[in-house]
Order: structure tokens, then C-alpha cells, then sequence
């Protein structure tokens, strides 16, 4: 069954008994810091299973896009990916254990299609030390609801998944008891970390069973719903709220029980097609077939790569399609981290030029069945996407290059001896790094250099890091411990510098102050491009009404002059440009990059430098404190209200943002 048809059927099927449709809550929460992203269906439902009354009363359904960056580094294997669509049910003081569970056996036998003999259970073992006791009620259940299949399904008591590690699986066993790190919900996790005065209870999840030969036995232990294997994946979970945590520690019954169902669409798409590979479902597959396709390679070759390229990108552009734009700050860095690692794999296929005009519109179609209620800038998701590969390009090309001299110098790191954890691979950059003159073996590349790398040429950290590992790059011990002492050396140079030195005139660091702030840098490259490409700014006062501007000029600029700064301005502010800062060597910034700057010899050695537009042919390069918006698109309309003289040789400019 397709994947979109799936959603739709669930939500379908639980209108039917008597749920509302409810609109899922956006990736990035509004006015909750604890979190970068939605991390769960049940998270914007928190309020409600902790007690508040829900405007649509208590049965309410949903499809929850969700997104966890903490499986980044997962991504890769048949099942991980950072973003998921959970399908969500949830009973508020209304049904309970009965219900729930024949409703979804249902759902999944009867509508998706499974095959009831795959299906394997888990339910909750008890706590003697709590005194809460096995979730008999629950397995009973189980055991009614397999019977009318015409399963009998035996009981297994198994603990923990260590000791199931050991046990496997009998003939005939179905029903499976795990302790509270398995089948036991709270928001702290187990029983003894539950937080007082929360609600929380045994779950019961689902599992499909791919076969038995998809285990590894020696890898993972017998087979068991549990294990880390491949045989079994959880595709449903149904939490059972029906305690609460005291004061003293100890658990009494609520007198309003909860349901919180949970199941991931990505897995029960895969189990309908009979595959352990999530990235074969409809969702993905299209993406994949794609990238075959424009790179020459098979999927089954190069699984690590195109499947990490199939996940960031769905995530970055449900992230971009809800008005998020990549920047170096908490969800806009995640973003960007999601894009630059997709065009790092992608490179590792060969594709070295930009690709995401041919993805993006793929993504956007699988996820037409989507309200616009969360996907709120769909039409301006692509161009978002487009404007950070166009800057990676040229980042990744300058970073390389110097990673690749840092390397393959004398006094570089020899390439490592083992294999990478998944293999070798020849790629374009591998290619390269086989191709390099031999290296001296006792040397390793360090945190500083790759500060540099950072510092100077854009390249960030973590892709240096991944970089120096997957082609065999030794980094010294204390790689880490070296870059945070540059990084802090250079902050402590940097805040030494800018007190009092990079003001810039602004009133306040207000949103429309810092709008007009970056208006002064589109104004002076304008003047510069139409008017005298010696324009230098003579003094400047920016407050949240306007902007005041003082430059060098030895006439009164004409009608036609001002006419063409404005419209240059406006038109350069319609081309949405990426606004961009890094800090750089003084000598690096003025001789290299060709940075605007009026006081060169006081300047510190380490300055700040922003960047608007393409960063091999910007727009305006100056140095400057900051801060500024991340693209011009949001400025609004300029518009130049007076032009006079401010003192001999220099002409003030007033201009607004509309």
C-alpha cells in the first residue's frame, strides 16, 4: 500500500470510531526552548495527557511529521532516519486497554493488510518494587484478539532484552513481557525515573517479523522482538496511562486513564511491502531512483549514501517548508547540517554540481498530502533549499581543496590503515586522496588546523572531522581540546575588538534596527556600483525608523542617480541574497577576500566579515560587527526620502524600509 494512502486510511479509520482529526503542530515549536524539533506524535499533546481539557474533546487522531537529530549519525542503515511521520491516536478518560488494542490489530490486519502471523506483542512485566503489577489485563487481551485471528499465541516472560538475547524465541510464543526499559512510559523513562506528579503507565508495542534468517545471530543474539536484529521492527506503541508518581515516591491509579498511541507511517509502509528497508517504501524509493539515475550507480552498491542524501533532504525541505532557512544557529543550523552532509554523499556519487532542483520537487510531491496549516511556504521551499546548496558548493570546493594541501604536505597525516566502518568506497574525493604523492608517517593534522579551516575558508568542524575519517586522515589525540583553544583564543581576541569598535550606529539590536543595519551595507555597495566605486561610508546612524547614511561624494547626486541606487537597492532586496558572516585574518580579509573596511591599520588580526550574495562575486563583502538578517528578501521595500550635504566632500542619505 502506499505510504500516503496508508495516513490517509488511518485517519479515515479512527474518524470512523468516533476520533477528530486533529492538525498536526509544526516541526519547530513556538515558545518551547527545551527542544529543537517536534520529537513525537504525543509531544504538542503533552498538556492534555497531563490533564487539561482538549477543544475536541477526548478521542483525537493525527499524523505527526517529527524530526531527531540525535539519529543522525544512525542514518545509514536500513531503518534510521532523522524525520518520521508518526500516526496517532489518543483516548482522554474515554476507552482503554480493550479498544485501543483490537483497533489497531485491526487497522494493521484488515486495512493495511498485514499478515496476522507476523505480528508479534509486547506488554509490561511489573515492578515488584513499586508494587505495580504485570499488565495481565493487556495480555489477555492480546490472546482474545490473536484467537479470533486463529493464532494461539503463547506468553513468554523474558525481562530484559539481554536475557532475551540469550533465550530467543519458543514455538508458538507471541505474547512477549519486558521490564520498565522496555514496555514501561514515562517522561524520565523508567519507573525509577519518573517524575513526581506525572502521569505514566506500561505500553504495549507492536512488532513485524521479517523472517527469521534476517538475524545475526552472532552479531545481535537469538532472535526476540527487543533485539537489535533485523527480524523484528516496532511498528505501533500503545502507552496505557493509568498511574501517577507521588511524593514519596511510590505509584497510585489515576481515577482518568489515558490512551497514547503511536505508530511510525515510514515502518508500517515497510512491513506492508515486506521489507526490512524503510527506504523502499513510497516516501523514499522515488528519491532513490532519482539519484541512480543522475549518478550511474545502483542503490544496492551505495546504500549508506543515498539513503543519508533520501533523509536530509525530506527533512530540510518539511523544515524549509514551514519557513525555516538554513543559518548557524539552533534549528537553522540543524537545517544546514542536514543539507551540507546531503551534498557531501552526494559528491560521493559523483555529483559534483548542484542536484536539489532535480530532488526537492520529488520531496514536495511525496508530501502533497500534507495540510498547508504546517507546510505553510511550500512554494518558496525549493529557492530556500537552492540558495545554501549554490553557497556549499563553493564552501565544500575551498575546503577540500585546502584540506586536501594540509593532507597530502609534508607534514600531514598518513592515511589510516583499517577501513572505515562501512567499507571502502571509491568516490571522487577517496579518488583524489589515493592519488596523492606519499605523506611523512609520522605526522597528524590537529584542532588547530582545522580551526583554520573553519576560520578561513567556511569549512565547518564536524565536516572536516567526517572528512579527515571516511578517507583515512589521522587526527591528532587532542583534536578537540586544540579547536576549542583556538576557538576561545580567537572569541577573547574578538570581544576585545569590538568593544566600542564595531557599533556601526545602530540605536538598538532590535529586528527592524537590524534590518535597516543591513540596508547601510546594500545602500554603500549601490552608491560604489552607480555612483563612484571609490564610495566610502563617512558615518552612519541607524535607528528602527530609519536609516541615516554619511559617505563621500563631491556633488549633489541627481534624480537619475538616486532613482538608480534605489531601484539597484530594491532590486538586490528582491533577490532574497543569503547575508553571511565569518571571522577571518585581517591580512586574509583585506588582500583575499577584498573586504570593504575603513580603518585597516586599526583593525584587530582577527576580524568579522559579512558577506551578502554569491560569495565568489558578492554583492557588498565589508567588515562589520553585525548583526544582521540572514537574507534580504525580508527587508521590505527601500526607499530614499532625502539626499543632502552633511559637510564639505561628504552627502547624507535618509532612507526607510516600507
Amino acid at each position: 500500500m502506499d505510504t500516503n494512502e496508508i495516513r490517509k486510511k488511518f485517519l479515515e479509520f479512527q474518524v470512523k470510531n468516533g476520533h477528530k482529526v486533529i492538525q498536526p503542530a509544526p516541526l519547530v515549536l513556538e515558545g518551547d526552548p527545551t527542544t529543537l524539533f517536534t520529537g513525537s506524535g504525543m509531544q504538542p499533546l503533552l498538556p492534555y495527557l497531563l490533564g487539561k481539557d482538549h477543544p475536541d474533546g477526548t478521542r483525537l487522531c493525527d499524523s505527526q511529521p517529527s524530526m531527531r537529530m540525535q539519529d543522525i549519525e544512525d542514518v545509514g542503515d536500513p531503518r534510521h532516519t532523522t524525520v518520521f511521520e508518526m500516526l496517532g491516536n489518543w483516548s482522554l478518560g474515554d476507552y482503554f486497554k480493550e479498544e485501543q488494542i483490537r483497533n489497531f490489530f485491526k487497522f494493521l490486519t484488515e486495512i493495511v493488510g498485514l499478515d496476522p502471523e507476523k505480528i508479534y506483542v509486547t506488554c509490561f512485566i511489573g515492578n515488584e518494587k513499586y508494587g505495580i503489577p504485570k499488565d495481565e489485563e493487556a495480555a489477555e487481551i492480546w490472546k482474545k484478539v490473536f484467537k479470533e485471528a486463529g493464532i494461539e499465541a503463547k506468553v513468554a516472560e523474558i525481562g530484559t532484552a539481554a536475557e532475551g538475547d540469550k533465550r530467543g524465541i519458543k514455538p508458538g510464543e507471541r505474547i512477549f513481557f519486558y521490564g520498565d526499559h522496555e514496555n514501561w512510559w514515562s517522561r524520565g523513562g523508567g519507573c525509577e525515573s519518573t517524575p513526581i506528579g506525572d502521569p505514566c503507565g506500561p505500553d504495549s508495542e507492536v512488532f513485524y517479523d521479517f523472517g527469521e534468517d534476517k538475524q545475526d545471530v552472532k552479531k545481535y543474539g537469538k532472535s526476540h522482538p527487543a533485539s537489535d536484529g533485523a527480524r523484528f521492527m516496532e511498528i505501533g506503541n500503545s502507552v496505557f496511562m493509568q498511574y501517577r508518581r507521588l511524593e514519596d515516591g511510590s505509584f497510585e491509579p489515576l481515577e482518568k486513564k489515558n490512551v497514547d498511541f503511536g505508530g511510525g507511517l515510514e515502518r508500517i509502509a515497510a512491513a506492508s511491502i515486506g521489507s526490512f528497508d524503510v527506504f523502499k517504501i513510497s516516501l523514499m524509493k522515488p528519491i532513490i531512483d532519482h539519484l541512480e539515475e543522475i549518478s550511474g550507480k545502483s542503490y544496492d552498491n551505495n546504500t549508506d549514501e543515498m539513503r543519508v542524501i533520501a533523509d536530509h533532504i525530506r527533512g530540510a525541505y518539511l523544515l524549509a517548508a514551514q519557513g525555516l532557512a538554513p543559518s548557524n544557529k539552533a534549528q537553522g543550523y540543524a537545517m544546514r547540517r542536514l543539507l551540507r552532509r546531503a551534498i557531501l554523499r552526494a559528491l560521493d556519487l559523483g555529483i559534483s554540481s548542484n542536484f536539489l532542483a532535480e530532488i526537492v520537487p520529488i520531496v514536495a510531491d511525496n508530501y502533497k498530502d500534507l495540510p498547508d496549516s504546517i507546510l505553510t511556504h511550500r512554494e518558496d521551499a525549493l529557492d530556500v533549499m537552492l540558495r545554501e546548496e549554490s553557497a556549499f558548493r563553493k564552501t565544500l570546493n575551498r575546503g577540500l581543496k585546502e584540506l586536501r594541501k594540509m593532507a597530502f604536505s609534508s607534514h600531514s597525516a598518513p592515511r589510516r590503515s583499517r577501513p572505515s566502518p562501512r567499507g571502502e568506497r571509491a568516490n571522487s574525493r577517496a579518488a583524489a586522496l589515493r592519488n596523492a604523492p606519499s605523506r611523512d608517517e609520522n605526522a597528524i593534522l590537529s584542532g588547530h588546523d582545522l580551526f583554520k579551516l573553519q576560520d578561513t575558508y567556511g569549512f565547518p568542524m564536524e565536516l572536516s572531522v567526517e572528512e579527515c575519517y571516511r578517507q583515512g586522515i589521522e587526527l591528532s589525540k587532542d583534536y578537540v581540546k586544540e579547536f576549542e583553544a583556538a576557538l576561545k583564543e580567537q572569541r577573547e581576541r574578538s570581544q576585545t575588538a569590538s568593544k566600542g569598535m564595531f557599533k556601526g550606529g545602530l540605536e538598538d539590536h532590535g529586528e527592524q534596527t537590524v534590518k535597516y543595519h543591513t540596508s547601510c551595507h546594500l545602500l554603500l555597495a549601490a552608491l560604489q556600483k552607480i555612483v563612484d566605486p571609490g564610495t566610502c561610508q563617512k558615518g552612519s546612524n541607524i535607528t528602527s525608523e530609519r536609516v541615516r547614511f554619511d559617505f563621500n561624494c563631491d556633488h549633489k547626486l541627481t534624480d537619475e542617480e538616486k532613482a538608480a541606487v534605489e531601484k539597484q537597492v530594491n532590486e538586490w532586496i528582491e533577490a532574497d541574497l543569503p547575508v553571511v558572516f565569518d571571522e577571518y585574518d585581517k591580512e586574509y580579509a583585506r588582500d583575499t577576500l577584498k573586504a570593504h573596511g575603513e580603518f585597516w591599520d586599526k583593525y584587530p588580526e582577527v576580524l568579522k566579515v559579512y558577506t551578502i550574495g554569491d560569495f565568489d562575486n558578492p554583492v557588498s563583502r565589508e567588515v562589520c560587527g553585525g548583526p544582521h538578517v540572514e537574507h534580504t528578501g525580508v527587508l521590505g521595500k527601500f526607499k530614499i526620502k532625502k539626499e543632502e550635504s552633511s559637510s564639505a566632500g561628504v552627502r547624507r542619505i535618509k532612507a526607510i524600509l516600507e
